[in-house]
């Protein structure tokens, strides 16, 4: 089981807009406001969709907090519930973002009860703000809480005995969730991001969709009754799932609507609003397609269920909601990376047919967060997810400048593992700057390159009669058929696959001369180091995975950490001279180091990055699902050497950076003000509880 207890110690920055916020208009400022009032009022939801503790343990920890006005005991267990209390906060849930394991509070459960009996709450009493899962809060405590084994340690299928609030009822399973998305949301044609399963018996099934509304405005297209798929299960639709939340945020949509600064952000935010008020998963792929063409805003936002990451079938996304302020200076690199991408795909290593016809140029901007509703902020966007609106009407890459320079940051406390001291000075200079391309490449060239087979209503994408070659050589024979995409096709394994496929071009490019001078690398020498920190970043990075990988079920908790692992694992097992990498014991095993040849970086360690990409590239263009997801499982497998270094990776751990969000305050003078706060658990406790959740 992976280490359960909360991270101890765990380094907090804010994630500061100061230096951005007083700069903007009045008008922009009220326009970040409300966005970001939406963006909060959408807290619970992600709350509900980590598991069915998470909302009245967040309840429970913000009553007590204001019962003893931030006054704890005075003893050494309270730093392990303030540890346990923050890290919750930024999980938005008792499950990491990162790695969707359970954590429990590191106190004793003896000490957790004195806390809530010193604000005056009786365990045999329900939770604050009741709970329909716990009749009493000391069931909370117990089952909701403390409770941990192998299998709820893990979101997953409840079939298998793991946790997943995506689903209520019965025990839905992998064969459940393929026969809804295949006959149902497939046949339908519609979109499944904002909807929850319950399975009320074994062959019968309520959709539950979210929105404002309670009743179905949407037939015929979301059938009004029940009706009957092909193994004789009946389904039907319910509204209404967040009803409370999604009224707020569409209350606030509309208020932000009067400060928006174009007709496209006001014709987006009226699909935004039909999309959280009826319900309809097309009203949202219209405010994409509206928020792909806003081009470079000074205020970035985008709101929905966005990353199906956490969902074990991987179609159903998580409530996420951003707001950020654009940084010209940082987005003027990005603009140069956009004009020349084109150029850089054609260096990926396979035939233009596998390739989009025409590169749509993307809007590409660094921007710094003031609001990230989720349960983690990642460092670079590239949405949308839809496969269309990418192909035909474009996508956004986002870098978020704030999150790279505090992701950056070193800490004296915290040194990183595994790193030889002789590639310290490199790593530590170098480190975030690395990062910062690599995220670059990653978001724009990764994500935004690729073409994908497919079949049309016109016919085909690509020439059926004279198919491109394949890997073998022969001509390819799979291809998506008419309704089929990426994620439908590959599932589950999907959302890992296309990480590993992004982070294989960034390895790939970032020893482009080119690409780093757009940067302002302009030395060799800079662009050697940068490149020696990137790849080095990468191996520890794959490395340190392991912690996420779970011995006894075979389970990967994280899908870019099996595909860091994977990419790892290429440089150590599969480079065509086996001193790339190396992973050197010491101190007779209680310790190790890793050995990266800065020499073979653009000789071994690119060939087998090359073919890597290549294998990736074409089995997801082709659609060839069986030889594509065992090749990826095979690639991602934790042999019995690199599983016995687990252990050790486990614990040299060090506890992942919390943010702090700023909140804004509307005075009755109408002016907006920013507030900011300490970098503490207490620091970040206020910034909850001073915001509308």
């Amino acid at each position: 089981m992976v280490n359960s207890v909360a991270d101890r110690d765990a380094p907090i920055s804010m994630l500061s807009v100061r230096d951005y916020f007083p700069q903007l208009s009045k008008q922009k400022q009220l326009y970040a406001h409300y966005m970001s009032k939406a963006s909060h009022a959408g807290t619970r939801i992600v709350l509900r969709q980590v598991s069915k503790e998470s909302e009245s343990i967040y309840d429970t920890l913000l009553y007590v907090h204001l019962q003893l006005d931030g006054n704890y005991p005075d003893e050494p267990e309270t730093k392990l519930y303030l540890d346990y209390f923050s890290q919750f906060l930024s999980n938005l849930g008792n499950y990491k973002s990162f790695g969707d394991a359970k954590f429990v509070p590191g106190c004793s459960k003896e000490f957790f009860t004195k806390i809530l009996k010193s604000a005056s709450l009786k365990l045999e009493n329900p939770p604050p703000s009741g709970s329909k899962d716990f009749n009493t809060l000391g069931q909370l405590v117990d089952e909701g809480i403390y409770f941990i084994n192998e299998k709820i340690a893990f979101l997953g299928y409840p079939s298998e005995g793991f946790v997943s609030s995506y689903y209520l009822g019965g025990k839905v399973s992998a064969e459940d969730m393929a026969l809804l998305k295949q006959e149902v949301f497939g046949r339908l044609g519609i979109l499944p991001e904002n909807t929850r399963i319950e399975k009320l018996k074994e062959k019968e099934f309520a959709i539950w969709v979210a929105s404002e509304n309670k009743t179905n405005t949407l037939a015929p297209t979301y059938p009004n009754s029940n009706f009957t798929l092909s193994n004789g299960s009946t389904v039907s639709f319910k509204f209404g799932d967040h009803s409370r939340e999604l009224g707020i945020v569409a209350s606030y949509l509309q208020k932000a609507k009067e400060y928006a600064a174009n007709d496209t952000q006001r014709h987006m935010l009226d699909q935004y609003i039909d999309h959280f008020t009826s319900g309809s998963s097309h009203a949202h792929k219209e405010a994409q397609k509206l928020w792909v063409k806003d081009i470079s805003p000074a205020i970035e936002t985008n709101i929905g269920f966005i990353e199906t990451y956490r969902e074990p079938s991987g179609i159903i996304g998580e409530f996420e909601s951003l707001v950020a302020i654009q940084n010209e200076e940082r987005t003027a690199k990005f603009s140069t990376l956009v004009s020349n991408a084109q150029d850089f795909i054609t260096l990926l290593p396979w035939d233009s047919a596998f390739e989009k016809n025409e590169f749509h140029p993307p809007d590409f901007t660094s921007i710094e967060v003031l609001t990230f509703a989720g349960s983690g902020i990642p460092a670079g966007i590239n949405i949308p997810n839809y496969d269309d609106v990418r192909l035909n009407v474009g996508f956004k890459n986002v870098s978020l400048g704030n999150i790279l320079s505090a992701s950056a940051k070193g800490s004296s406390t915290h040194p990183p593992s595994f790193i030889a001291p002789e590639d310290r000075p490199i790593y530590d200079k170098c480190q975030g700057d690395s990062f910062e391309v690599q995220v670059g490449i990653h978001e724009l060239l990764g994500h935004g390159s690729g073409k994908l087979l497919s079949e049309t209503k016109d016919g085909f994408n690509f020439d059926k009669e004279n198919p491109p070659l394949g890997l073998d050589g022969k001509p390819v024979t799979t291809y998506y058929k008419l309704g089929e995409t990426w994620g439908s096709k590959f599932s589950s394994v999907a959302g890992s696959f296309e990480e590993c496929r992004a982070e294989v071009i960034a390895m790939y490019l970032i020893t482009n001369r080119k690409l780093l001078e757009i940067f302002g690398f302009k030395t060799k020498e800079d662009q050697d180091n940068i490149i020696y920190a990137g790849y080095l970043q990468m191996a520890r990075a794959g490395l340190l995975a392991l912690e996420y990988w779970d011995p006894e079920s075979g389970k990967w908790g994280q899908p870019h950490m099996q595909a860091r692992f994977s990419i790892m694992k290429t440089f150590l097992k599969h480079s065509p001279n086996p001193k790339f990498l190396q992973i050197e014991p010491l101190d007779d095993g209680k310790d190790l180091v890793i050995r990266l040849d800065k020499s073979l970086i653009e000789t071994a360690g690119h060939e087998c990055v090359k073919d890597y990409l290549q294998h990736l590239h074409i089995y997801k263009s082709t659609a060839d699902v069986e030889n594509g997801s065992k090749y990826y499982n095979e690639r991602s497998q934790v042999t019995p050497d690199l599983a016995k270094l687990r252990d050790l990776v486990v614990s040299k751990r060090l506890p992942r950076k919390q943010f702090v969000q700023a909140n804004t305050i509307l005075t009755p003078s109408g002016e907006v003000e920013l507030k900011e706060y300490e970098e503490t658990p207490f620091g970040l406790i206020k910034s909850f509880i001073e915001r509308e959740t």
